[in-house]
């Protein structure tokens, strides 16, 4: 990172059916949507949804930092 860069932070949750792994990359995959120039995501927190003693729904709560874009003149 130059000192020209800003990076921004959001937080979004991520599920899946499957594992806190498969979770994560699913908020990931989300974020690439409408997010450009993501440079990392940090597990912030894991847990799950239970029904009937089983684990139904795996959740991550996530923070993706990405470069802001910005016309410098």
């Amino acid at each position: 990172m130059n000192g020209l860069e800003v990076v921004k932070i959001v937080e979004l949750i991520g599920s899946s059916p499957k594992d806190w792994e498969d979770a994560t990359k699913n908020a990931l995959a989300e974020a690439t949507k409408t997010i450009k120039n993501i440079k990392s995501v940090y597990v912030k927190r894991c847990n799950a949804k239970v029904e009937k003693n089983k684990i139904i729904e795996y959740r991550a709560v996530v923070k993706i930092a990405f470069v802001v874009e910005r016309k410098i003149s």
